[in-house]
């Protein structure tokens, strides 16, 4: 098991442990950080038939009183009226500052029992327990819990850092190669972030062969940039490549296309755009869009630029007339990008155009 440890500026500290056939044991290794209490197991539909019963079994033979709340499984459940319920049911369950909730599955989960966690009481504690690679590369780590509103995604939520965070990769055997694409989408965008390495497993290796590498790469790298900017104000900004682009992608699709695809459709539109405007080299670009395609990762957006700078303008990441992008100059090294809110059009558009 390769366990890192997250520290942030703030003092708060938490293990991020992978490795293959501890599930059955999450509740010892959660009692060795808090003392047994109520634990309420926040999971999905299509999760809890897979491994509800063997974590329920783990905290209750650890000495914790187990509650359990499953949701159905989608990004329909990262609403405010699924959050709701998700807050009644830890009301319900007697739930107290003392107590904690444990999300078991992907980023719609973690996303939702964190965002409840932090509110609940003004804050309980919780555990990440992801069963998907785009939950255990990106959205488990970090602290950054949301829900979606019908203007946008994740513009409801709140910074909250888990107590531990805990991946077993056995979890992701059962996973369609969809899903896996999904993360490999994330992987990616961190290879070409910072680790030209962790880039080239996409690029000439063996993805599936190399998950816990991949994993623990992007963990690393993570919680590097978390350490050094908890709450977002400057560098974790970078962490965004292509996701301005992808937030208006999911949402004109009606969420049918998938986080991580839609992702790799916003790192092509950006690695375009900087290629288009003498940022990046053009073999540099057709590296990343090449490596894209070779992890069947669609690199072509159906829409058009004016509608995603639409819903832009309305992102999370927008801050009054400005906007800050992300955009690659080499793999290994990207660049944040102000600019007028009014010129991501512009922008989207130079992102749509096919390398010259």
């Amino acid at each position: 098991m390769n366990t890192q440890i997250l520290t942030t500026p703030q003092g708060e500290s938490y293990p991020i442990a992978t490795g293959s056939g501890f599930l059955p044991e999450i509740g010892k290794m959660a009692a060795e950080q808090i003392k047994p209490c109520r634990v309420m197991i926040v999971t999905d539909s299509n999760v809890a038939p897979l491994y509800l019963d063997t974590v329920r079994k783990s905290f209750a033979d650890a000495g914790f009183s187990v509650f359990t709340h499953p949701v159905p499984a989608g990004e329909e459940s990262k609403s405010v009226a699924v959050l709701g319920e998700l807050l009644e049911a830890f009301a319900e369950a007697k739930m107290t500052r003392t107590d904690f909730a444990a999300a078991l599955g992907g980023g719609v989960i973690g996303d939702l029992t964190g965002f409840a966690a932090g509110c609940y009481l003004r804050g309980i504690r919780f555990a990440q327990i992801p069963t998907t690679l785009l939950a255990a590369v990106d959205a488990s780590v970090g602290g950054k819990t949301a829900v979606n509103l019908a203007h946008g995604k994740n513009l409801a939520g709140l910074f909250h850092q888990p107590i531990g965070v805990y991946c077993d990769t056995d979890t992701l055997k059962t996973l369609h190669p969809h899903e896996l694409e999904d993360g490999y989408a994330e992987a990616i965008k961190h290879g070409i972030l910072d680790d030209p390495a962790l880039f080239e497993i996409f690029e000439h290796g063996d993805p599936a062969g190399n998950i816990e590498e991949i994993i623990v790469r992007s963990v690393i790298y993570k919680s590097r940039i978390v350490m050094e900017d908890p709450n977002e104000k400057g560098v974790r900004k970078m962490l965004n490549l292509g996701h301005t682009p992808a937030h208006a992608i999911e949402r004109l699709s009606d969420f049918e296309i998938s986080h991580g695809h839609a992702v790799s459709m916003g790192i092509a539109m950006m690695t375009r755009a900087a290629a288009r405007r003498n940022m990046l080299k053009i073999d540099e670009a057709s590296r990343i869009i090449n490596t894209l395609k070779r992890n069947n990762l669609p690199t072509e957006c159906p829409y058009p630029a004016k509608e995603m700078a639409e819903i832009a303008a309305v992102d999370k990441k927008a801050a009054a007339s400005d906007i800050t992008v992300i955009l690659p100059e080499k793999i290994g090294k990207c660049v944040m990008q102000k600019m007028p809110v009014a010129a991501l059009e512009s922008l989207f558009a130079d992102g749509l155009e096919a390398l010259s």
